[in-house]
């Protein structure tokens, strides 16, 4: 089988996968059907369900249809800072009225979600924190899936590219939600989208995908001449009608009394970006590494704040262009974007 070209787009837009509610069967597919390439994220779901969204999507789709898997990570926690964690956090679990979860660590249900993949093929599979092993890309390419390899450094991109990706997706330090580091301690690198972006199209023969706090026509403009195929952002899609974004998200973003978005690992456990609020302030100082644990720990605490329809205990992600992020069709916001 031939796989998908990603120069072959009619938009050179990715709707990028947002994990934990924003991606909906319904956005990725109006993305494709705007001439973009959607996309539906496996990450915190079960095989099932990632399996019924994703044959959701393609039924409402006219075009391709990518999917984002999260590849699977040795925890960077210790026991005993998770516990001390879960001890600092008992004040926001008795303020929102919930239970901390239980924190455990698994592989995302990996081996059943490349099932998936190969099942139901889509045309772009991509993964984050990692790349598939060598003889999974192979499997995946021979069933007519294009692999892309999220990739934060140099460093990466070459072992992306070694393990035999057809693609890479740049993800400058600005991007909204979790960085892609394969080392889940890594410090987020700081080297700008351009910077990276002109690397690895210097050094790697491969479609490049620029990704990271693009929010606006004009820089969608500027990575495609820099050498993109096309401009992956998810900030800008919060909004759209769409989305699956919570109330408390939609309106957070407009929320005047959130100035800035910072890194932090406090509701995760590994590094992601999001709207600075009082949670980050709090207990980013003694927030361990610890993915997926403090995910899970966090989980119950950030669902009571959203339900108690409050923005300063749950994660808000966004990028830094997060002001230029505005509602409306998802049609509407790709044609503002081109």
């Amino acid at each position: 089988m031939t796989p998908f070209d990603l120069r072959d787009l009619a938009v050179p837009i990715i709707v990028a996968p947002m994990a934990g509610g924003p991606s909906t069967p319904e956005l990725a597919a109006a993305g494709t059907t705007a001439g973009a390439l959607g996309f539906v994220p496996a990450g915190y779901l079960t095989a099932d369900v990632f399996a019924e969204r994703l044959t959701k999507a393609r039924q409402l789709a006219t075009g391709p249809i990518g999917a984002n898997l999260f590849a699977p990570q040795p925890s960077a926690g210790t026991r005993a800072e998770i516990e001390a964690y879960a001890a600092a956090l008992a004040p926001e679990a008795q303020r929102y009225g919930a239970a901390l979860g239980a924190p455990r660590f698994d592989d995302d249900a990996w081996a059943a979600k490349l099932d998936v993949l190969l099942d139901l093929r889509p045309e772009v599979a991509s993964f984050t924190f990692g790349v598939p092993s060598a003889s999974e890309c192979q499997r995946l390419r021979a069933a007519g899936i294009t692999v892309v390899g999220t990739v934060t450094t140099l460093t990466e991109a070459q072992a992306a590219v070694e393990a035999g990706v057809d693609a890479l997706a740049a993800q400058g330090p600005s991007a909204g939600g979790h960085r892609g580091t394969f080392d889940p301690a890594a410090q987020p690198a700081s080297e700008p989208l351009e910077q990276l972006l002109a690397a690895l199209t210097e050094a790697v023969d491969l479609p490049v995908i620029a990704a990271g706090g693009l929010s606006t026509a004009d820089d969608v403009a500027h990575v495609i001449a820099a050498g993109a195929v096309a401009a992956q952002l998810g900030t800008a899609f919060l909004l759209a009608d769409e989305a699956g974004s919570s109330p408390v998200h939609r309106a957070a973003l407009k929320d005047p009394q959130f100035t800035e978005t910072v890194v932090t690992r406090s509701f995760s456990g590994r590094y992601a970006r999001g709207l600075r609020n009082r949670f980050i302030d709090d207990h980013e100082a003694q927030a361990p590494f610890g993915y997926p644990e403090i995910h899970y720990l966090t989980g119950p605490v950030r669902a009571a704040s959203v339900r108690a329809g409050d923005p300063h205990g749950v994660n808000v992600w966004a990028g830094t262009g997060f002001r230029d992020t505005e509602a409306g069709s998802v049609a509407e916001i790709i044609a503002r974007l081109t």
